[in-house]
């Protein structure tokens, strides 16, 4: 069974408190949108519902694919039902702190300015380490998923895993700067512990809604991309899938499976790429000669290892 026809056939058995987490979340992402027009205000340079927008969004997908992912498992289903309730709850839970920060004008993240701040900062961060252990359990659960189809069955175990990746790589915004280190050090008190930009402090030029800096790294690049394999590498089998009706060399699931892979290895190196990128203080937008031959190493080698495939 394809994952096209297991769309079809298991909606039904989805995991009904995590699907419906995903049409809230989307209705909050509505919600949000009404805000950013409504008001105006904004936090270092960025408008201030831009982040509980991006959460909603991504909580969306997130939950959506679970719902999905739990039908699929022969054995476990239960675990899985009770993990993913779970996840909806600390999700829930962390992104009411997100919104409660917002609707204040204070920073969510990295924020130890005031006691209150820093308590919050340290509840949602205490959340983060069960979402990922919760992850991490569900991710070794996916690993017994069976479908007939094999590039859908892995297609799901390699999205899962790296999705993991990217989450842990979150883990890097954390780190203390160079400048909040050396505040420390004179006995000063930082109003924040952590940063996702890399070489310049928080706050500069960045992409429209997304925020992404312009002008140097950004670790919230390899976190997006890494985490959001469990949603792309299934939706390349499905458009492998989709693909065979026109070409017939598709229709040999052998072939499907090598694709899916070198997507899966073509993916797992552009989330290195990024996150390497990002470390060098250097923006997305702004690649130097070195990010432009690495890049253009890896989509030959997707290329080649797809012609290969194909032949």
């Amino acid at each position: 069974m394809t994952i096209l026809a297991d769309l079809r056939s298991r909606t039904n058995t989805w995991h009904r408190p995590s699907a419906l987490a995903a049409v809230v979340l989307g209705a909050v992402a509505v919600l949000c949108v009404a805000a950013l027009v409504l008001d105006q205000r904004t936090l270092a340079g960025a408008p201030i519902w831009a982040k509980p927008l991006k959460f909603a969004i991504s909580g969306a997908l997130y939950f959506a694919t679970w719902s999905w992912l739990v039908s699929l498992l022969p054995r476990f289903r239960r675990t899985a039902g009770w993990l993913t309730n779970f996840l909806i709850l600390i999700f829930g839970a962390e992104y009411v702190l997100l919104v409660f920060q917002a609707a204040r004008g204070r920073a969510s993240h990295f924020n130890i300015a005031t006691p209150q701040d820093a308590a919050i900062f340290r509840i949602m961060g205490t959340m983060i380490v069960g979402l990922w252990s919760a992850t991490l359990a569900l991710t070794v659960l996916i690993m017994f998923v069976k479908l007939p189809d094999r590039a859908s069955a892995w297609a799901v175990r390699t999205g899962a895993v790296l999705s993991l990746v990217g989450i842990s790589l979150g883990t890097l915004m954390t780190n203390p700067t160079a400048q909040q280190l050396a505040q420390w050090k004179t006995g000063g008190h930082p109003d924040m512990v952590g940063a996702h930009t890399v070489g310049l402090p928080d706050g500069g030029p960045g992409l429209p809604l997304l925020g992404w800096s312009t002008v140097g790294g950004d670790l919230r690049i390899p976190h997006f991309v890494g985490m959001h394999a469990l949603q792309a590498l299934p939706l390349l089998a499905i458009a492998l899938t989709a693909l065979s009706a026109r070409f017939p060399r598709l229709r040999d699931d052998v072939v499907r499976l090598r694709l899916v892979l070198i997507g899966a290895a073509g993916y797992a190196g552009l989330v290195a790429l990024v996150t390497w990128q990002a470390l060098r203080a250097q923006s997305i937008v702004h690649p130097d000669a070195l990010t432009l031959g690495a890049s253009a190493v890896l989509a030959g080698a997707v290329a080649v290892g797809s012609r290969m495939a194909l032949r």
